[in-house]
């Protein structure tokens, strides 16, 4: 399944954690009244020179070192110099957070970023920059309505990618590491979706994308091109498609974004056309989609995440548009994670996917005039592709097991590093948002 590319922040929250200057003020889980307040120790003096731009609660920005793993693309290094803008209750309503990278397969890069919460209902995102060879991106994306306080909500994404880190190994639940290819993606796509709110609880949304994707030969030396491995695959060269997809949500989650309690359970059903909006080659999605989350004491909460898809009919499908498991995100209705492997690992029909995580807060950090909570995660996924309805979906599940670190700033960023061991070894992903 394939997907834009998330724009990442997630060491802007969690790198800086383990090396926190003395300034930072930390809240560890320790009871208050262990320090006597008649023995509390002097103030340090501010720092400084260039020692204050080091010290968050002094700092114009954040120089932010940004390190960005994944399977695909290798490890990429750079530096995030990252504004935060708050309000007065603490709570972060802008990022800037543009960045000079290096990655080994494409050279020195570029990004600028801003992402905008202008209210409790809505935000908004822009990310736009390249790379010396193959990649550059431009991510719009806007949402309203994310409370689903009234009676419509709304989004709107525009997309243009293209990367050189995509790998495909063939169609099945045990497609051989041995038969790994690379292909260059390149990707323009438009999706809007209006949620009908019944209640605040209930919504019927309507999804409608249009993309063009062009499918190249693969950019990476040492791993063999996708058509000299597999030949004429269909969903190789450029392709079209238009996806129109009704869902049925029922959500009693007490945040849409950073979640501690109730559960989302969605129902989804929809076609997609090669060539058109009305043309004869369709194809068609649908499956389930289920989360729940369980307070099981003082910043401690368990979350189970369970999805199922399905694609009947007809059997001209691009690979790309075939259900996935593989990588750190849930895409509601799309791709799934398995993070002890890189996204998009298994291609089938049909696919299960199911998650087990431990969400555990274990530090709080006063920064940049933001309140940062960190979090320890250990989980557990599985899942599987199978060809077949009438297959078992949980006869043949990959497992993995890892440990994630989340950081935290309310009431609208996760950044996390998830570190998962699978069937072919370890795999080390960083982002934001959760998971699923």
């Amino acid at each position: 399944m394939i997907s834009s590319k998330p724009a990442r922040l997630a060491l802007v929250l969690v790198l800086p954690l383990g090396t926190l200057p003395i300034g930072a003020t930390i809240r560890a889980q320790q009871s208050e009244a262990s320090i006597p307040a008649t023995q509390a120790p002097p103030a340090a003096p501010p720092p400084r020179g260039w020692a204050r731009w080091f010290d968050p609660a002094t700092a114009p920005f954040i120089p932010v070192p940004e390190i960005d793993v994944d399977p695909n693309s290798g490890t990429t290094l750079g530096l995030i110099p990252t504004w935060l803008v708050t309000d007065d209750a603490g709570d972060v309503r802008k990022i800037f957070a543009p960045d000079v990278l290096y990655n080994p397969n494409f050279g020195y890069g570029a990004r600028a970023r801003v992402f905008s919460f202008p209210s409790e209902d809505a935000q908004w995102s822009a990310v736009a920059g390249a790379k010396e060879r193959v990649e550059s991106e431009l991510d719009l994306e806007y949402q309203v309505g994310r409370l689903r306080a009234t009676r419509w909500s709304f989004a709107l994404s525009v997309v243009y990618d293209r990367s050189g880190t995509p790998r495909f190994y063939g169609i099945g639940n045990h497609s051989p590491s041995y038969d790994e290819t690379n292909y260059t993606l390149q990707q323009k796509s438009m999706q809007t979706v209006i949620g009908w709110n019944l209640t605040h609880e209930w919504q019927i949304s309507y999804t409608a994308r249009a993309r063009e994707v062009d499918v190249q030969p693969g950019s990476l030396a040492g791993i063999p091109s996708i058509e000299n491995r597999f030949g004429a695959i269909f969903g190789v060269g450029v392709n079209h498609e238009f996806l129109n997809r009704v869902a049925i949500a029922y959500d009693t989650r007490n945040d849409p974004t950073i979640p501690t309690s109730g559960s989302q359970m969605v129902v989804f059903g929809g076609i997609a056309a090669r060539d058109g909006v009305l043309d004869s080659n369709l194809y068609s999605v649908t499956g389930m989609d289920a989360r729940h989350l369980w307070p099981i004491g003082p910043g401690s909460t368990l979350v189970g995440h369970l999805a199922l898809r399905y694609m009947p009919g007809e059997e001209g499908v691009p690979f790309w548009s075939l259900s996935s498991i593989g990588g750190d995100q849930s895409v509601l209705a799309e791709a799934q994670p398995l993070r002890g492997f890189g996204e998009g690992r298994f291609y089938g029909r049909n696919s299960f996917s199911s998650s087990l995580e431990y969400r555990r807060r274990i530090l709080a950090i006063d920064a940049v005039s933001t309140h940062i909570e960190v979090e320890l995660t250990p989980f557990i996924d599985t899942g599987e592709v199978f060809a077949h309805s009438r297959s078992s979906p949980v006869s043949d599940l990959h497992t993995v097991a890892g440990i994630g670190f989340r950081g935290i700033a309310r009431p609208f960023v996760v950044g996390f590093v998830d570190i998962g061991y699978g069937g072919e070894g370890v795999a080390a992903f960083t982002g934001i948002n959760y998971p699923f």
